[in-house]
């Protein structure tokens, strides 16, 4: 897909699940056109770091190992700190390569699902991730009242030729649930409003059922943070929650990740749901996201759509909303201006 903006745009997005990220372990990632590590320490945090040892280009992980907060190389013992710096070399203990360092990434965990914050020349985060449990008020359950989410409840999609922006625009469009989704009943949007670095809507499915053409059986509340991912509560027939994310690997390609929390019945003890609740989960929910990728691998960008009354104003409102994220050109690649975080002053002298 050929979008007039980069892919790697500045925001939050899903890398994993945290039960992917063991204690002790290393794990490799491939996100924003650069090889990465990803490593939960003896503390059981997460971090992630720029993959190859700026020693000699071992890919840390690789047969990296993790001794306290660090990761060591496999090639030759280098050990590296979660905020990137050189910390031991075998051959001389005392002594650190000062001016080296690799790139960290900000972690966010929430409810097991992992996030990294990127942004292309390595600044801080500017804003923290929504709590999908306390954004949104008229969905009172607390976490312990769903089913566990991975890996029952979790698909991903890599390498996927989808944009993130595409996967946003849904938000607006509710006639290709018809079409797509085959719903029986068109949503409509019933409030749509901006908040910095949120979009923020809420759709309502008519009641049938119901003489009042403004009742609604089915209120879906739905938060987008910046472009990497949206978080839903559905109010009504329906009381589920979901993330729908998508996280680019290399410019033209994205991971997608998608997350439900299925509530249980009333004296559930257990977070594992049963095979008949993974069933129907699956068939009903879990599917939609083939649906959308039905279109998506072959849908073209058009700039300038032809929209109906109905869509116009939030589907072209939500276009202006995104271009905060993009902080780059369309053709910029990673190291075209290197970030600071990952820059070496002169030849890397041990002190």
């Amino acid at each position: 897909m050929e979008v007039p903006f980069t892919w790697f745009a500045t925001g939050w997005y899903v890398i994993g699940w945290s039960e992917e990220f063991e204690q002790g372990q290393t794990r490799p990632l491939h996100y924003f056109g650069e090889d990465l590590v990803g490593y939960r320490d003896d503390n059981g945090e997460i971090h992630v770091l720029t993959g190859n040892c700026k020693h000699l280009g071992a890919h840390l992980g690789y047969g990296g190992k993790v001794v306290g907060d660090c990761i060591q190389c496999p090639f030759h013992g280098w050990r590296w700190g979660p905020d990137g710096r050189h910390a031991y070399m075998p051959s001389e203990p005392g002594r650190t390569m000062k001016t080296m360092r690799l790139r960290s990434y900000p972690i966010h965990e929430q409810y097991g699902v992992v996030f990294m914050w990127y942004h292309p020349h390595g600044e801080a985060p500017r804003w923290s991730p929504p709590d999908i449990f306390s954004k949104f008020p008229e969905v009172t359950d607390t976490p312990d009242k769903y089913y566990r989410s991975y890996p029952e409840f979790s698909v991903k999609c890599e390498n996927e030729n989808v944009h993130p922006q595409i996967v946003a625009e849904n938000a607006p469009d509710s006639a290709h649930f018809r079409y797509v989704h085959h719903a029986t009943v068109t949503p409509v949007c019933l409030k749509w409003e901006i908040q910095d670095n949120e979009w923020q809507f809420l759709t309502g499915w008519p009641d049938v059922s119901s003489e009042d053409p403004n009742a609604m059986s089915l209120r879906v509340h739905s938060h987008i943070a910046g472009l990497g991912y949206a978080i839903t509560a559905f109010e009504g027939v329906q009381q589920h929650r979901l993330i729908f994310a998508c996280t680019p690997t290399d410019q033209g390609k994205s991971d997608l990740f998608y997350t439900i929390w299925w509530p249980k019945p009333e004296g559930e003890t257990s977070d594992v749901p049963p095979p008949e609740v993974q069933k129907l989960v699956e068939k009903r929910f879990l599917q939609t996201v083939w649906d959308d990728l039905s279109i998506w691998r072959y849908q073209k960008y058009v700039e300038r759509p032809p929209l109906d009354r109905i869509d116009a104003k939030p589907y072209m409102a939500m276009r202006r909303w995104a271009l905060q994220f993009y902080d780059v050109d369309a053709d910029w690649r990673p190291g075209d201006p290197p970030s600071k975080a990952e820059e070496t002053v002169g030849a890397g002298a041990a002190t």
